[in-house]
């Protein structure tokens, strides 16, 4: 089986280079094919490189990332963000993050991350769910029933994807995916994307 082909983006020189050290390993399942910082230049060098996923650090500017992930192209690779504590984790999630991991995750669990997320999976640093999933009781089944327009949109939403890209897989408006999302919010008393798409999950609604 070949190795995960992992793209790293950073503004700064110095962690582009450490994050190539702890993943250039010889016995480690990925390889690094390239190295970016976040700008005009990015989607040309990501087209290049044809990775399985991106790692993304979030520390020097973390608006400057999050708009430029919202506007990249759907068929990018999954992106893995590394976050410091002021960045806003369900932002990064609804901005298309795959994974949301704290700026000093060890080797292996980075590593475990990114096969993770290109293999299809949404990946949270443990230290990060009580940010993003409160603590709740038994799960009640939404008041309203769920049409298959939601569900469609809620599975879409399990997979990261901005409502940008949710309108473009559907083929409707952005403006229909928004009033989508806030019926979704509102029939599972979600105060986010992600309480909605992991409360449906404890309903059995959606497949993570």
């Amino acid at each position: 089986m070949r190795p995960t082909r992992v793209f790293i983006v950073a503004d700064d020189p110095l962690v582009r280079a450490g994050l190539a050290s702890l993943l250039d390993d010889q016995q480690a399942p990925v390889v690094v094919v390239g190295q970016e910082a976040a700008g005009a230049d990015l989607p040309d060098a990501l087209a290049a490189a044809d990775p399985d996923v991106i790692v993304w650090d979030f520390g020097a500017e973390p608006a400057g990332a999050l708009d430029q992930m919202v506007g990249m192209d759907a068929s990018a690779a999954p992106v893995v963000a590394l976050i410091a504590g002021e960045v806003d984790v369900a932002d990064v999630l609804a901005a298309g993050a795959r994974g949301v991991l704290t700026r000093n995750t060890q080797g292996g669990g980075l590593i475990a991350a990114l096969q993770g997320a290109a293999g299809g999976l949404l990946v949270l640093d443990p230290a990060l769910t009580s940010v993003v999933i409160p603590t709740r009781g038994r799960e009640s089944p939404p008041v309203e029933e769920m049409t298959p327009r939601e569900l469609e949109v809620l599975q879409l939403l399990a997979e990261g994807l901005p409502n940008k890209q949710v309108a473009h897989r559907l083929g409707v408006s952005e403006h229909t995916v928004k009033f989508h999302v806030n019926a979704i919010l509102s029939k599972l008393d979600a105060h986010s994307r992600t309480e909605a798409v992991t409360r449906a999950a404890r309903l059995g609604l959606i497949i993570l």
